[in-house]
C-alpha cells in the first residue's frame, strides 16, 4: 500500500520548508561544535570525499512532521563497519540496525532512530543505491551519509528522503582526533532533529509483541559475506543476542556490549549494480521488495519464517508457515540482509 508523498513537487525536488523549520536549519548551520568525542574532535566543514565519492548537494532536513500522515521523520545513519571503525558510537540507541553487505563482501550498516538519538551516531560513512529502496517504507526519512558515487547523487536527489552529509549540514558533523579518516566522521543527531520522532515513525510493518508457537532452542546463529561474518549469541541473563563482528565482540565507544532483543536473518537477492567503488569493486545491490524465507532469532529460540514486501513503499511482512503474523521482542532488533541461497 503506497503512501503519498506530498512534499515532493512534481519534478521530484521537495516542497519549501515551513518557516520553523527553516529557523531550525538556519540555528544548526550557523552553530558550530565546541565538544569532543572521546579523545576530542572538530568540526568538519569540508566536503566528503569518502570512498571516492563526491559529497551530494541536497537541501537542507526539516525534521517537521510530514502533512500527510502528522509523524516525524525517522533519522537514518549509515555506519562505517570496518576494523577502524570499532568500536562504533551510539548503535545502542537506535530501534532497528539494518547489516547490508557492500564491496569486497564486506559490510556496512544503517542504524534507525524514532524513540531515542544519541549524543553522537558514527563514525558515518557513504551510501549505496539499496538505501533507496530500504528506506521507502519510512515517511520522508533522514539520511545521514558521507558522500556517494557521483551517478548515484541523481537517484538521492529524487528518492522522497533528506539526505544531510557534511556538505549540506557542517555544523552537525565533527571528525575525531583519536583516529584516522575516513573513519572518524561523527553525526550529532540534536543539530538535525529537535526530538526523536516516537514510535510512531517506525513504518516497517514489525509487530513487537508475545512469541509465536513452535520453534527451536537456539543458543547462537552466524551469518557469513564473502569478507565478513556475525555471530549472535543468547545470553539468558541479558534475555537479549550478543554480538559479535568477525570473531569479535562487538562493543559500544563505552565498553557496553551491543545486544538486541531481535535478530532477523532476512534472506534476499543481492546482485550486481550499476556501480563501482573507486578500486573498481562492484557494489552489491539488496533487493529488500519482494518474498522469500528468513529466520527471527528472540527469547533463545528460532523461528523459520516467510518474508513479504510487495512494494517499496510498504513495510516488511513476517509470518509464519501458517500466514499468522510474527511478532518480535521488544526491544531493538537487527535486520541482517543474507544472500538467498
Amino acid at each position: 500500500m503506497g503512501r503519498s508523498r506530498s512534499r515532493r513537487t512534481a519534478r521530484g525536488g521537495r516542497a519549501p520548508r515551513s518557516p520553523a523549520a527553516a529557523a531550525l536549519l538556519a540555528t544548526a548551520l550557523a552553530g558550530t561544535l565546541a565538544i569532543s568525542l572521546a579523545a576530542g574532535c572538530t568540526t568538519s566543514r569540508e566536503p566528503s570525499k569518502d570512498d571516492g565519492r563526491s559529497a551530494s548537494k541536497q537541501q537542507n532536513p526539516s525534521g517537521t512532521a510530514s502533512p500527510t500522515t502528522g509523524v516525524g521523520s525517522v533519522l537514518a545513519v549509515k555506519i562505517d563497519n570496518a576494523p577502524g571503525a570499532r568500536p562504533q558510537t551510539g548503535l545502542d540507541s537506535a530501534d532497528i540496525v539494518y547489516v547490508e553487505q557492500v564491496e569486497g563482501g564486506l559490510s556496512r550498516l544503517m542504524a534507525v532512530y524514532a524513540t531515542a538519538l544519541p549524543e553522537a551516531v558514527g563514525p558515518v560513512r557513504s551510501a549505496r543505491e539499496s538505501d533507496l529502496e530500504l528506506l521507502r517504507q519510512f515517511e520522508q526519512p533522514l539520511l545521514a551519509f558521507s558522500g556517494a558515487q557521483g551517478r548515484l547523487l541523481p537517484l538521492i536527489d529524487r528518492a522522497p528522503l533528506d539526505a544531510v552529509t557534511p556538505e549540506d549540514a557542517s555544523g552537525a558533523y565533527v571528525r575525531g582526533a583519536d583516529r584516522a579518516a575516513p573513519h572518524n566522521l561523527y553525526l550529532r543527531p540534536s543539530r538535525l532533529l529537535p526530538s526523536a520522532p516516537g514510535a510512531a515513525a517506525l513504518t516497517t510493518g514489525f509487530r513487537y509483541g508475545a512469541a509465536p508457537s513452535g520453534g527451536e532452542a537456539a543458543t547462537s546463529r552466524t551469518v557469513r559475506y564473502p569478507a565478513a561474518r556475525f555471530t549472535f549469541t543468547w545470553s539468558e541473563s541479558r534475555a537479549r543476542w550478543l554480538v559479535a563482528t568477525d570473531g569479535a565482540p562487538t562493543v559500544s565507544a563505552d565498553g557496553r556490549r551491543t545486544a538486541p532483543a531481535t535478530v532477523v536473518v532476512q534472506y534476499v537477492k543481492v546482485r550486481a549494480s550499476g556501480f563501482q567503488d573507486f578500486l573498481g569493486n562492484n557494489t552489491p545491490y539488496t533487493e529488500t521488495v519482494g518474498s522469500g524465507k528468513a529466520e527471527v532469532l528472540r527469547d533463545g529460540r528460532a523461528y523459520d519464517v516467510n518474508w513479504t514486501r510487495a512494494t517499496a513503499a510498504d513495510g516488511t511482512d513476517f509470518t509464519t508457515a501458517d500466514g499468522k503474523p510474527v511478532a518480535f521482542a521488544p526491544g531493538q532488533v537487527w535486520v541482517v540482509l543474507a544472500k538467498a541461497p
